[in-house]
């Protein structure tokens, strides 16, 4: 006649429910890059590692550029480096994820150390000839591996031609899609009294 009480807790199962408001959604932020490049993937590989096992805000947003499109990796002029690592120090490295390109209008450029996905070869003979550095990404792994001392910059990334016609950027100052000028004479090229239009008294 005697009774056993279980203590313990029981245990409700539900059912897994649907969530119907984000059923498809997915995320839209690149996890890997689209480029076939094996030499990207593996810097991808390397600054992946950086960014999990480093506490580095740098590493984290390399990574994240390198998985850019190439809209998003505008091109950086030496004229712009050179303006924008003024302040520096001669220990700074200056990182760009992008193509360096040659600005002919600048006249004396000044020692740099630069790292970048890519230079032209008239960058890189300037860079080089000035007492600089052109470097990789897996040499400033190496030397710089939390990014200390560095600049990071970036291109404008509007400064595409296309960009001109938008209305979403410029609203009703967006240049017009008209007939190109090569294929007639002068379409749509208003004749208003201003000297933009050629107009004399």
């Amino acid at each position: 006649g005697e009774r056993f009480v279980s203590y313990l807790p029981s245990i409700e199962y539900f059912k897994m429910g649907i969530d119907l408001e984000n059923q498809h959604k997915r995320k839209s932020n690149r996890s890997s890059p689209e480029s076939d490049d094996p030499y990207l993937h593996l810097l991808v590989k390397l600054y992946r590692f950086l960014s999990r096992r480093t506490d580095s805000k740098f590493n984290k947003v390399v990574l994240k550029r390198l998985y850019m499109s190439k809209i998003y990796q505008p091109p950086v002029s030496l004229s712009k480096i050179a303006n924008l690592s003024a302040k520096s120090n001669e220990n700074t490295i200056v990182v760009v994820v992008a193509p360096v390109v040659n600005d002919p209008r600048l006249l004396d450029l000044p020692s740099l150390n630069v790292c970048a996905l890519r230079f032209t070869d008239s960058a890189r003979t300037r860079i080089i000839n000035a007492g600089g550095r052109c470097l990789t990404f897996d040499q400033l792994a190496l030397e710089r591996p939390t990014g200390s001392n560095t600049l990071l910059l970036r291109g404008r990334v509007n400064a595409r031609e296309s960009t001109r016609h938008f209305r979403g950027l410029h609203g009703k100052h967006a240049a017009p899609y008209v007939r190109s000028s090569n294929s007639g004479r002068k379409h749509e090229k208003g004749r208003g009294r201003r000297n933009s239009r050629a107009f004399k008294i």
